[in-house]
């Protein structure tokens, strides 16, 4: 069987029309090339959708998870420093006052604990692929959004039980989500990168998360500092968030006016840093995952 061809064909030529695209790696501290990300937003967008699908895929409560794990924490919280600690909450029923913390708290919970782990959980799409290899935690943070809109709608409807309704202030909750999500990406991005590295960051976080769940005022508010001390621990980013929350739904008196500034350039300088060293690192994702 003889291959035919024509002869009006220009082999060479047509090799030159051809456009070629060399992939190389990275050298130095890199830039984030976050317009090479947006082309690739189709493909975050189905990195999300399919985070969301496998979390709750062969589960018997399904979504239902997402409401359940902060209410029942906050069932914990009140027995033991609701009702036996007598822990103050800022004249807010105890209830009420820590559940409003743990929704913005598990948003960030659960986009730390995915996303730290997304790159190992990737192994075979990174070795076969090119693109961005950030699409891949920030895909599993954003995946969290859904939880949070689901435990949000149980936080309004225990408001409107307790007789609380939001003030003018509910208009910056966009903003603190925001800030959440920023919190959550910078951490993540620090760990995805160090966890490809060295496999003894996934034991890591599981400690991390339960340390930074105390030294974040959910159980108890941050008013109990006294200033200047109260600014200062808004150097954990998530202390402005969660007392940002409590300030704009429920009316406290404790604006987190110093706090949140700090909270929000502790939070960028956290995801600047994390993306820059997760570019920097990018080029060893593929030999060693």
């Amino acid at each position: 069987m003889g291959v035919r061809v024509a002869k009006d064909f220009d082999f060479p030529k047509a090799l030159n029309d051809e456009i070629i695209v060399r992939i190389e790696p990275s050298k130095g501290w890199v830039s984030l090339k976050l317009k090479e990300l947006l082309e690739y937003r189709e493909l975050l967008y189905f990195l999300t959708w399919r985070d969301i699908k496998v979390r709750y895929k062969q589960t018997v409560l399904g979504i239902a998870w997402a409401i359940i794990q902060p209410f029942f924490t906050m069932l914990v919280f009140s027995l033991f420093f609701g009702r036996l600690a007598k822990i103050p909450s800022d004249g807010i029923p105890y209830p009420i006052f820590s559940y409003a913390a743990l929704v913005p708290w598990t948003f960030f919970a659960h986009g730390l604990n995915q996303a730290s782990n997304s790159l190992v959980g990737s192994a075979n799409l990174i070795k076969k692929v090119y693109f961005p290899r950030l699409a891949i935690p920030i895909a599993s943070v954003l995946a969290g959004v859904v939880d949070f809109v689901l435990a949000f709608i149980m936080l309004i409807g225990m408001m409107l039980y307790f007789g609380i309704f939001p003030t003018i202030n509910v208009f910056w909750l966009p903003l603190l989500l925001l800030l959440a999500l920023t919190t959550s990406l910078g951490a993540s991005l620090w760990l995805s990168a160090m966890n490809v590295q060295f496999r003894d960051v996934r034991y890591i976080i599981p400690f991390l998360t339960q340390f930074w769940l105390f030294a974040t005022p959910i159980a108890y508010p941050s008013s109990l500092l006294s200033e200047p001390w109260r600014t200062v621990y808004g150097l954990n980013p998530m202390v402005g968030v969660v007392e940002g929350f409590r300030w704009a739904l429920l009316g406290t008196n404790t604006a987190p006016g110093p706090i949140m500034i700090i909270s929000s350039l502790a939070a960028c300088s956290l995801l600047i840093s994390g993306a820059l060293y997760f570019r920097r690192m990018e080029k060893t994702f593929a030999d060693v995952v």
